[in-house]
């Protein structure tokens, strides 16, 4: 179980595709944080995942400092264990808030949209400019100290042209864990899905080239969609279950099924519970049949178990119902499987030991872990 906690809706920088705009309230509360806390240890057995999200969650550093302190103290007394992570744009990661985040092991996912012309094209600061000279160099300090840290990266129309491009920058800047996802609400055009098929072969190819070349990274999407045709047999495991695995928790408390249900609010169809009062598993169950069961449109789909139809966190945002799906969904799927199984075929087919251990050795991520701290010393 996964809970994001929403510390606050304020942010310091103006992305223009953020799917939920900064708007005043009060931040979360050092109880209802705890509260957050205590009802995940309840419900989890063994682990629970806490992520801090925004808005932009560093405007409340002491709030995070505060809440994995009492994590820790909550280990202590009862079973299991809390596993901590950020979301943050970067513009207050600090070398203190690195060093802290070392200290103790929480993980830090930063967004970052790949060269200027495309980082700089929405990702901006309050005052209009752009914020690619400030957090490249975040950037760096944060893979400096935190190798394997995400990185995620937004996909517009106007910014497909640089994908590629934005991709290999990236990589020539040691990211090793890169998620790119698109603006699935931006006004996308079969023109535009042209440019990105293009941009998605170059990535195939240059995929090729660094598996070949013995790089080890992770690059979503093409990661998830190897995934499903070589783990078909599980790979519905994998896939989103909406008010299942996670849930939100916005600064006051209200419980969401996901990270984009918040801002419909607590008097909403979405919200499912307090953290105080707990979940209401009647709504979350409504919810999660609504979401799961199969769309008409994808009936016939000859992709349709591996598609990220199931998203309805995605379906909600682009078409305001958690069981239909969008048509820039379909049209982005059905491009891109195609181009993942190609890369996949060609590295099967030339048996490269990397691309077998990675996709076919369970094992893979901790034997890799260890072959490279036993590199360093």
């Amino acid at each position: 179980m996964h809970l994001t906690l929403h510390l606050t809706t304020a942010c310091n920088m103006r992305c223009s595709y953020c799917y939920a705009p900064p708007r005043d309230g009060e931040p979360m509360s050092e109880a209802v944080g705890r509260q957050a806390m205590d009802l995940g240890s309840r419900m989890t057995c063994g682990s629970c995942g806490i992520v801090f999200f925004g808005g932009e969650p560093l405007l409340c550093k002491d709030r995070i400092y505060s809440l994995v302190a009492y994590g820790r103290e909550l280990e202590r007394t009862r079973a299991g264990r809390f596993h901590f992570k950020l979301t943050t744009n970067g513009l207050l990661l600090d070398d203190e808030f690195l060093e802290f985040a070392v200290r103790n092991d929480v993980l830090v996912a930063m967004s970052f949209d790949g060269v200027r012309e495309a980082h700089d094209r929405h990702r901006r600061l309050c005052n209009g400019e752009g914020s690619f000279d400030i957090l490249v160099e975040r950037l760096r300090n944060l893979l400096a100290v935190r190798p394997y840290a995400s990185v995620l990266s937004v996909v517009n129309p106007e910014t497909a042209p640089y994908l590629a491009d934005s991709v290999s920058f990236l990589m020539d800047l040691s990211c090793r864990y890169l998620i790119v996802s698109l603006n699935y609400a931006a006004d996308w055009r079969e023109t535009d899905f042209r440019v990105l098929a293009r941009q998605y072969k170059r990535l195939g190819k240059l995929y090729v080239d660094w598996t070949r070349a013995g790089r080890k990274f992770y690059l979503s999407p093409l990661e998830v969609k190897l995934s499903s045709h070589i783990n078909r047999h599980c790979y519905r495991k994998e896939r989103c279950e909406l008010a299942q695995r996670q849930l939100s928790v916005d600064p006051q408390g209200y419980l969401y099924p996901c990270v984009q249900f918040p801002r419909a609010g607590p008097d909403s169809e979405w919200c499912i519970g307090h953290v105080s009062t707990g979940i209401d598993e009647a709504a979350r169950e409504r919810i999660s049949a609504m979401s799961s069961a199969e769309k008409a449109v994808c009936a016939s789909c000859a992709i349709k178990e591996r598609c990220n139809n199931t998203c309805g966190c995605l379906n909600w945002q682009t078409t305001g119902s958690v069981d239909t799906v969008s048509p820039v969904l379909c049209r982005y799927e059905q491009m891109l499987v195609p181009i993942a199984d190609r890369v996949g075929k060609i590295l099967y087919r030339k048996r490269d030991p990397l691309f077998l251990h990675k996709h076919y050795n369970v094992a893979y991520p901790v034997l890799s872990l260890l072959e490279e701290t036993l590199e360093r010393k």
